[in-house]
Formats: C-alpha cells, structure tokens, sequence
C-alpha cells in the first residue's frame, strides 16, 4: 500500500507565492520520478511539472521561470513553489509518484487526493 500526502494549497492573490509539499509512505522500493499535475473542471489533468531520480525536470511552458519543483529522496518528498502566481493558475494540484514496490522492472503510478490552489485577481 502506498499512499501519498498533499500540504499548502490555499487561496493567494495574484503575484503571491505558495509550496506545495507531498510526502509518499508505504511499501516503497525505489521512486523513478514525482511530479505535480493540475485539473479545472471540464479540462484533461495536465502536467505542471516533474522531476526525476537523477535530477532532471520538465515545466509546462505556462509555468517555466515561475514554479520550481524539487525532491528529497531521503524524505521520500517532492516540492512544487509557485511564484508570481496568476488567476489562471487556479486549480486542483496532484502529487504524482512513479515507483517500484519491489526489486522488480515493474513501475506504478500513484496519486494524491488533490490540493485546491485559489489564485484570485
């Protein structure tokens, strides 16, 4: 069983900043990769951004310059800081890790429950 934990969405105004924080626990072997997507109503989840074991990340172009995501293996834990944050940026943020349950080639995909992110104008 692995589960993932979301912290620090809430509601800024525009050009404030927030951390998000998510914090994976259970039967964990090895993390590949986390990562933070994001959903409004009606739209597909789309990627904000993710970072891998080696270090290397990828940024939705709406976000690059602005958010910055980070991860602490030993804590099992991946970070998003969002600054200068727009309305637009509004949405339901998920945790997202890919990781091996045991010494096996075999990947999962887990989810967070999701963290609201007001950014009002």
């Amino acid at each position: 069983q692995v589960q993932l934990v979301e912290s620090g969405g809430g509601l800024v105004q525009a050009g404030g900043s927030l951390r998000l924080a998510c914090a994976a626990s259970g039967s964990i072997f090895s993390i590949s990769a986390m990562g933070w997507y994001r959903q409004v109503p009606g739209k597909q989840r789309e990627l904000v951004a993710d970072i891998f074991r080696g270090g290397n990340t990828n940024y939705a172009d709406s976000v690059k310059g602005r958010f910055t995501v980070s991860m602490d293996n030993a804590k099992k834990a991946v970070y998003l800081q969002m600054n200068s944050l727009k309305p637009e940026d509004t949405a339901v943020y998920y945790c997202n890790a890919r990781l091996q349950t045991s010494p096996t080639p075999y990947t999962f995909n887990y989810w967070g429950q999701g963290t609201q992110v007001t950014v009002s104008s």
